[in-house]
C-alpha cells in the first residue's frame, strides 16, 4: 500500500469511528454534551452578558440599582472560573452568570433552596425550566441544593468563586447563616473569594438575630465570615444608596422592587402612598470580597 493509500484508509477508518460514537449517543446525550462546549456565540465579556436581550426587562432595568457589570468584576469573576450561586431565586444573576461561564468555559453550580415543602418545590423547577428552555445559552448549570439539612454545594475545593446575593437576612432567619459561610469555605479553592451583596443596616446597631426588617450589620457580616475562616476582608461602595433612611413600615421590602403595603403574607393595603419609597429607590447595600487562606 503506498503511503497516499494509507492515509485514505486511516481517514476512512476515523471517520467511521466518530460516525459509530455519534450513532451510539441518544439526543439526550448529545444535548447535554453541547451544552457542556464553550459557546463561541455566547458573551465573551460580563458587559456582553448584562447586555444579552436574553435577559428579562424589568430584570435589566434594575440593573442601575444593583451594578452587575460593577459589581461581578470588583470580585474578579473571570472567563472560565467555576462559581456557586447561593439561591438564585428566578435567576436575576443566572442569566448573566450561566451565559458567561457557558461561553468561556466555565461552570455554574446553583445552590437551590433544599426542597422541605411544595413552594420551595415550585421555585426549583420554574428555575430549572428557564435553563431547559435555553440549553445552549446557560451550558450546563449543576443545580444543587442549600438548607439546613444539605450536603456539599459543590465538590470540595473547586470553586473559584462563590456568590451570596441578597439572601444573607433569609439565613440569618432561618438559623443556616453559619452554615451558608461554612458550605461557601468547603466549596471554594485555597485563594478563592466569597462575594456578598446584602441590605445593609445603619452602623452601630445590635444586629436583630432574625434580620425581621431584612437589613444585616455589615460588621456583622464580616464577623461570620471570620469565624467560618474567610480572610483579607474587602468593601466596596459599588451598591450603596445613601437616600435609603432603613425605617421603612414593611421593612426593606416597603421598597422596590417588592414594595409592600403591608406586612409579608398580608393582603395589600388599599390606597398606600408609595411616593416617599419610590423615590429612595432600592435598599442601601454592602458589597463585599472575601478570601479562603492558600
Amino acid at each position: 500500500m503506498t503511503s497516499a493509500s494509507f492515509r485514505a484508509s486511516r481517514r476512512l477508518v476515523l471517520a467511521g469511528g466518530a460516525s459509530l460514537a455519534l450513532a451510539g449517543c441518544g439526543p439526550k446525550e448529545e444535548k447535554a454534551e453541547a451544552a457542556a462546549r464553550p459557546s463561541r456565540d455566547g458573551p465573551q465579556t460580563i458587559a456582553a452578558a448584562v447586555a444579552g436581550d436574553w435577559r428579562l426587562p424589568q430584570d435589566r432595568a434594575r440593573d442601575a440599582w444593583r451594578h452587575p457589570v460593577e459589581s461581578l468584576t470588583w470580585w474578579g469573576l473571570q472567563p472560565g472560573m467555576t462559581v456557586v450561586e447561593f439561591w438564585p431565586g428566578a435567576g436575576w444573576f443566572t442569566d448573566i452568570l450561566a451565559p458567561f461561564l457557558a461561553a468561556t468555559g466555565g461552570k455554574l453550580y446553583a445552590a437551590n433552596l433544599e426542597l422541605t415543602d411544595p413552594s420551595a418545590t415550585q421555585i426549583v423547577e420554574a428555575y430549572k425550566a428557564r435553563l431547559a428552555d435555553k440549553p445552549k445559552l446557560y451550558g450546563k448549570v449543576e443545580v444543587t441544593a442549600f438548607g439546613p439539612t444539605s450536603g456539599p454545594v459543590a465538590p470540595a475545593g473547586s470553586a473559584d468563586m462563590v456568590l451570596f446575593l441578597r439572601n444573607l437576612h433569609n439565613w440569618l432567619a432561618g438559623g443556616i447563616a453559619d452554615k451558608a459561610f461554612r458550605d461557601a469555605f468547603a466549596a471554594l479553592k485555597p485563594g478563592g473569594i466569597l462575594g456578598i451583596e446584602e441590605h445593609r443596616a445603619e452602623a452601630g446597631q445590635v444586629q436583630d438575630a432574625l434580620a425581621a426588617d431584612g437589613y444585616v450589620q455589615q460588621a456583622y457580616a464580616l464577623q461570620l465570615a471570620k469565624e467560618a475562616g474567610f480572610i483579607l476582608p474587602r468593601t466596596s461602595e459599588i451598591n450603596a444608596n445613601p437616600k435609603d433612611t432603613r425605617d421603612h413600615p414593611f421593612g426593606v421590602w416597603t421598597l422596590p422592587p417588592t414594595r409592600l403595603s403591608a406586612p409579608r403574607g398580608q393582603p395589600a393595603t388599599p390606597g398606600f402612598d408609595h411616593t416617599k419609597y419610590d423615590a429612595i429607590g432600592e435598599s442601601d447595600r454592602m458589597t463585599l470580597k472575601l478570601v479562603k487562606p492558600k
